[in-house]
């Protein structure tokens, strides 16, 4: 029941975070130009190696413990809070060598330093959110984060509607880390000791290493795409990277993180236990092949009439980019799936070496794609980035590949019972995206496509599965329908 519970509201968070999401993006989108969002995607570059930096993986590491200690979680704060300052202190100075990365544009200078803001806000509430994870209380995180997007998403919208360009951008980040922080801050009523244990933080460095490490490699080749992009082409084709890129993370990231979030405390309690560990394994390789699969094929079929619809042909040269991005996220939310599979045993550095097979697949990819990626072709601006951006594909393939047979092992399962799990939905899915492209030509409506794709698709997904007795499904149903349909309590 605790994992229900934590999955309901992890779903109505991200369903919330979508919708909120969506709607300010949509209108920015409009709203800004491509250049606009490729100065932010080279910032983006850099902010996200800093948040790494910053979290350290300690706050996977307090969820990974039985038992943190008031000590452990004042700890982890404090150092988190330090590093934030003097990562920004080192980024600040170094704002005008980053302007020099993406072709000498100083608009970079000013905007990055107060991008860069944002990190150090998030830091003063991680570990508020990992207490609330790890009681699996995952409501006031929901909240908090609706409430940040809605105030971020009114500041860049105002900004964005009155000339202000980019910087809509940047304040839209940093109201809503200023939002998010406080309401965790004022709902959780956990306040840090004033103290500091070096013995409790080098009790998480074994784990908190791992995680960093294998973090690190994955926000390197995540964003090693768009610094070449960048570099190499200029602000506009990273502008289209930019939007395909945020766009196809709304399914990606959404699947992944309401997993993860979800299932690593669940796991973590049955670590020790090989046939309770190996059934819970098999459940939710079921219950991710069930929503990653359909979520991922259905998009990739609908993504030039959901581009018409929300933003016209303004975007057009993101749609290829958009698809190729969900390709790779289904072996992404697989192989993050396998992760916490691994981390529940308590061998993160497993992890690292994975993601060094699946980076170095990457590098070659990069090696033989990267002097054709400026290339255009029939008058497509992104041509030579659909090519580079093939080679994510094929590493995330390998890796998923490589953490199938290793995290079966540590599952006490098989590899063919991992795959066992997956291919049905899989099979089914490109049954019916197939069957949703031929939908599509009865209208040239982007809207009415829409809504004859994604009814058609989901009403033959949940029928067939219906038919061929689903467990997955009935048990999701049932869940839906006993949630829904049991009596109020009279007040």
């Amino acid at each position: 029941m605790r994992v229900a519970r934590t999955l309901k509201w992890n779903v109505v968070d991200k369903l919330a975070t979508q919708v909120l999401y969506a709607v300010t993006g949509i209108i920015l989108a409009r709203t800004l130009s491509e250049s606009d969002f490729g100065l932010i995607g080279a910032i983006l570059v850099f902010q996200a190696f800093a948040t790494l930096f910053v979290d350290s993986g300690f706050s996977s590491a307090l969820i990974q413990r039985k038992n943190p200690s008031e000590s452990d979680y004042s700890t982890v704060l404090w150092f988190n809070m330090a590093i934030a300052v003097v990562i920004y202190i080192v980024l600040y100075f170094c704002a005008p060598l980053i302007a020099d990365c993406f072709q000498g544009d100083e608009r970079l200078i000013p905007l990055s330093r107060v991008m860069f803001l944002t990190f150090i806000i998030n830091a003063t509430a991680l570990v508020q959110t990992s207490r609330l994870m790890k009681r699996m209380d995952v409501r006031m995180v929901a909240v908090a984060n609706s409430l940040g997007l809605f105030g971020g998403g009114v500041a860049g919208i105002y900004l964005a509607l009155t000339g202000h360009g980019a910087w809509a951008l940047v304040w839209q980040a940093i109201v809503l880390a200023v939002v998010k922080s406080a309401v965790l801050w004022i709902s959780t009523r956990w306040r840090p000791m004033f103290t500091f244990s070096w013995p409790a933080l080098k009790s998480f460095f074994k784990v908190g290493c791992g995680i960093m490490g294998a973090s690190f490699l994955n926000v390197l080749f995540q964003n090693i795409y768009s610094f070449f992009i960048g570099n190499r082409v200029g602000l506009v084709p990273l502008g289209y990277y930019t939007q395909a890129d945020k766009w196809s993370k709304m399914g990606v990231s959404s699947i992944s993180q309401i997993l993860t979030s979800s299932f690593l405390p669940a796991l973590s309690d049955c670590q020790d236990d090989p046939r309770r560990f190996a059934s819970v394994t098999a459940k939710m390789n079921r219950f991710t092949s069930y929503l990653v699969f359909p979520g991922m094929a259905f998009l990739a079929v609908m993504a030039t009439p959901i581009f018409h619809a929300l933003f016209g042909e303004k975007w057009d040269a993101s749609i290829v980019l958009f698809q190729l991005l969900l390709v790779r996220g289904i072996f992404t939310v697989l192989s993050a799936q396998y992760h916490n599979y691994v981390l529940a045993r308590g061998h993160s550095r497993l992890i690292v070496l994975s993601e060094l097979l699946r980076d170095g697949c990457a590098l070659i990819a990069i090696f033989i794609t990267l002097p054709y990626i400026a290339l255009t072709h029939s008058g497509s601006i992104t041509y030579g980035v659909s090519l580079f951006l093939w080679g994510q594909v094929v590493a995330s393939f390998i890796s998923w590949a490589v953490m199938l047979a290793v995290t079966s092992r540590l599952s006490w399962r098989t590899p063919w019972q991992f795959l066992a799990d997956s291919i049905p939905y899989a099979s089914l899915s490109l049954l019916v995206a197939l069957f949703m492209v031929g939908v599509g030509y009865a209208s040239s409506n982007p809207w009415l496509q829409l809504l004859l794709q994604s009814s058609v698709g989901i009403t033959l997904y949940v029928t067939i599965n219906a038919l061929l007795g689903s467990r997955v499904q009935n048990d999701l149903l049932a869940y839906l329908k006993a949630h829904f349909t049991k009596p109020h309590k009279s007040t």
